[in-house]
């Protein structure tokens, strides 16, 4: 410890430690700079694919083909860009929130600096609403409250004092109630949330399922593309061909497997999704957060703030006449008391009642603000709900402050006092810990009148609080004593019990209906928790979470591999877990075969969120090192938000799987007519700008509208699909073969029938005919599930209009003058368009009756 004076340091010391320390900051993730962001979106393999043919087809002299795709490289990197800027830039705007300066005597006097400029041995001051911004002991202390959930989970405050076996301060939690002194002893990453953030540097970087996914099957497509166009360049050299035409065609042979449009396609998507998902309340740091989301079989998720409204509310009340229920949450005093036949209950129905909550409303320094349709509590949040259950019960609100003493709450006691006026005389009003307050009561209030507390009565009320605290409620005890002069008693006893209150953070109402719809998507939900076991089992209880075993961090360290891994197969609940332990849970579900997405908001959740498959981070109530440590912040700290999230990510891989299956349908098509063409012995079917001009222009526009398809009704009851899922799978690629086998062979068929006609109008006739087909073969890929009779022809209208804008384009590369020069086409009259539509009809009728026959099974 470095020992300084109460007068505190000399600025020349504090520079001189500022030196030697550096400052206190915690050394977040360094912020990616624009140029990195920038750089990273042109590293996919696909993307390089696409840069390496631009280059050939610009050495080969074909500017024409090498701008369209590179514009196809920048228009992809560019929407990656401004997604993930856009994300950082929210961060940044949520980072400039919190405040950033504290009280600390130096030179003697009391100044406000930046706290990333406190040093070990300044002497900071705290009040009620400040953040701790060091590591520090406590020098002296008055009736201090800390709230240390940031660090520990815990969701209760805890009571501090000089006194205390280890009288110290942690960086980041924040006082609640009272004053303190305190000298620093450590800062940045020498405090206890610098080694959790330590700890969260220690996990590595990583990938997405649909980064792997997608990295493969670009490997798949730039072997086949390389292989192939050898292939044939050889075989046309064998045969007697030119080497500047071989390698054209081995370069449209190319250009016609790699799908150019789907890296844009996908980015596209992605964006808009992110998009769509901010509007929903959670903001995606990188653009594959929510599809990786939709894959998750497991949420480890936090209970303070996320399951629970982390706004600490009175749910009961227990009198010796009588038991009420108490309607509403939070600090809105809208709701009220229920007798136990329903009856609703104010402070004149009943003088017992009617006293309890007086004492409630006088032994009490928080109070509620009103701001329009919104109501505040200032102060700590038991007292807090204290006040708002007096609203609820209309207790009259005392004109003047009637408190004339008071001896606050500390650790030791564990109870507060106030002495008010009553009338002629002087009332006592006591609550605290219930076992503190009964052993001070001599009498109970029933009926309107003090009756002698004899053991049965005693005895009666301790059953009552344990029943109480055994549901997972904090209970406060509240009791009075009349006075005949405005003086303090020395002992506080004599005391007369009116009853009991239990408190609970409640459940967001939302989160019952979250977890059933996570339930029905076959995605498990484990509560982690670093509050009291008894709290979390109740919680889990009231939002239908199944727990059938309840284990500590204790527990989790005891426990060994084996024995942990058989835990997790069964309905478990952890409670009272630390960093280290949320870590290995994290990475034994992620062995057993688990997508896992963890949830949290402090920096102790931060290592776990890094460890994750998707970290889900509190935008409100979360710390920066969380924040910075997750793929996906949610902006309401909402548990629903994440089922939401769930649903839109399973969306974006269906469709994601739609287009892709789409993109190689089409271009495989465009393949096998190659192929087949060249084993002919004829000339070139397709030219490379017309590859260029379907893969990019009409096939990757349709391929965006389809990636904007709604949420089918089944979307969540489906289990989650296996971690190494193919985004093709074995029926995408029999949907490709048969696909792109039957397009293929009746462009090929229409090519040699024109042929006659001259080879410009013949290619003419395959190009568009290639084109028509792959329009109305979309319609197939709408769903993999349902017929479009089902789910509406024109329900993706985006798709329609794309349909009418991309055939009104081929109308144009067939008739307008300067794309029949770009593209080398000819006009078509009525005899070439009439094969073209009847051999287009098949790709629309046979899937739909297919999927009408498999509907009606």
């Amino acid at each position: 410890m470095h020992q300084t004076g109460r007068q505190g340091l000399t600025s020349a010391e504090a520079l001189a430690r500022l030196e030697r320390y550096g400052p206190n900051t915690l050394g977040e993730a360094k912020r990616a700079s624009w140029l990195v962001i920038l750089a990273r979106q042109f590293t996919g393999l696909l993307v390089v694919i696409l840069i390496v043919a631009a280059g050939i087809a610009f050495a080969l002299g074909e500017v024409v083909d090498a701008i369209a795709i590179g514009l196809v490289v920048v228009l992809n990197g560019v929407l990656g860009f401004v997604q993930e800027w856009q994300a950082e830039t929210a961060l940044a705007a949520l980072r400039s929130m919190l405040a950033q300066k504290a009280r600390v005597r130096r030179d003697g006097a009391e100044r406000m600096i930046d706290t990333t400029e406190i040093v070990p041995g300044d002497i900071v001051l705290l009040s009620a609403g400040d953040k701790v911004p060091a590591d520090m002991t406590i020098l002296g202390a008055v009736a201090l409250r800390v709230d240390e959930s940031a660090l520990t989970g815990e969701s209760m405050p805890v009571s501090k004092s000089a006194e205390d076996e280890e009288p110290k301060l942690f960086m980041g939690t924040a006082i609640v109630g009272g004053h303190a002194e305190g000298e620093v002893t450590g800062t940045g990453r020498a405090t206890a949330f610098g080694e959790i953030a330590e700890l969260t540097t220690s996990v590595g970087e990583k990938t997405t399922h649909l980064q792997h996914a997608l990295a493969g099957l670009a490997r798949q497509m730039a072997i086949i593309a390389v292989a192939l166009g050898a292939i044939v360049a050889a075989a046309g050299l064998y045969t007697g061909h030119g080497v500047e035409e071989m390698f054209l065609m081995a370069l449209s042979l190319a250009v016609a497997i790699v799908p150019e449009g789907l890296p844009a396609v996908v980015t596209i998507t992605l964006a808009l999704g992110a998009a769509a998902m901010v509007r929903k309340q959670a903001l995606a740091r990188r653009l594959q957060a929510v599809e990786t989301l939709g894959a998750a079989s497991v949420i480890c998720t936090d209970k303070t703030g996320t399951i629970t409204e982390d706004k600490m509310t009175a749910t009961q009340i227990w009198t010796p006449t009588g038991r009420y229920a108490v309607t509403g949450g939070g600090y809105d005093p809208a709701g009220h008391i229920e007798a136990e036949d329903g009856t609703p209950m104010r402070h004149g129905d009943d003088a017992d009642l009617g006293a309890l909550l007086e004492t409630a409303m006088t032994c009490n320094r928080a109070r509620l603000e009103h701001d329009g349709d919104d109501w505040h509590m200032v102060g700590t949040p038991t007292e807090g709900a204290l006040v708002t259950l007096a609203y609820k019960g209309w207790c009259p609100l005392p004109e003047n402050d009637p408190s004339v003493a008071e001896l606050p709450f500390t650790s030791e006691r564990k109870r507060m006092s106030v002495l008010a006026a009553a009338g002629e005389g002087w009332v006592l009003h006591v609550k605290g810990a219930p076992e503190r307050i009964l052993e001070r009561c001599t009498r109970y209030r029933a009926g309107g009148r003090d009756h002698p507390l004899d053991e049965a009565a005693r005895a009666r009320f301790s059953a009552a609080f344990e029943t109480i605290s055994a549901q997972g409620s904090r209970v406060i005890a509240l009791a009075r004593r009349n006075l005949p002069t405005p003086t303090l008693p020395e002992d506080e006893d004599n005391l007369t019990f009116l009853g009991f209150v239990g408190l609970m953070d409640p459940p967001r109402p939302e989160v019952k209906d979250a977890i059933r719809a996570a339930r029905s998507a076959g995605i498990r939900v484990i509560m982690i928790t670093g509050d009291a076991a008894a709290t979390a089992r109740a919680v889990a209880a009231m939002v239908g979470l199944d727990v059938q075993r309840t284990l500590t961090g204790r527990d989790v360290e005891n426990m060994s591999d084996a024995d942990l891994d058989a835990a997790l197969d069964e309905p478990v609940l952890f409670a009272r877990t630390a960093p280290a332990h949320k870590m290995r849970l994290v990475r034994m579900l992620q062995a057993k075969g688990q997508i896992v997405a963890m949830t949290g908001d402090g920096v102790n959740d931060a290592p776990a969120l890094k460890q994750s498959d998707i970290g889900v981070a509190m935008g409100q109530r979360g710390t920066d090192v969380a924040r910075d440590a997750a793929d996906l912040v949610l902006l309401d700290d909402n548990f629903a938000t994440i089922v939401r999230a769930i649903r839109e990510g399973r969306r974006q891989f269906e469709n994601v799987r739609k287009f892709v299956r789409y993109l190689l349908s089409s271009n495989a098509g465009e393949v096998v007519a190659l192929l087949a063409n060249i084993l002919i012995g004829g000339p070139l079917i397709f030219l490379a700008t017309q590859i260029l001009w379907m893969n990019l222009i009409t096939d990757g526009i349709t391929a965006v509208a389809l990636g904007l398809e709604k949420t089918t009704p089944d979307t969540m009851n489906r289990p989650p699909r296996d971690k190494g899922e193919s985004v093709i799978g074995k029926a995408g690629v029999a949907m490709i073969i048969a696909f792109s086998t039957y397009t293929g062979a009746a462009s090929l068929w229409l090519f040699y029938h024109f042929l006659p006609m001259g080879e410009t109008v013949a290619r003419t006739a395959a190009f568009t005919a290639m084109v028509i087909f792959e329009k109305t073969s979309v319609f197939a890929f709408r769903s993999f599930h349902h017929s479009c009779t089902r789910i509406g022809w024109f329900s993706n209208r985006l798709l329609i209009a794309a349909l009418v804008t991309m055939v009104g384009a081929q109308l144009a590369a067939v008739y307008w003058p300067p794309l029949q020069t770009l593209l080398r086409t000819a006009p078509l009259g009525w005899d070439h368009w009439q094969p073209i539509m009847l051999l287009a009809l098949p790709l629309l009728v046979v899937p739909e009756a297919i999927k009408l026959l498999r509907d009606r099974a």
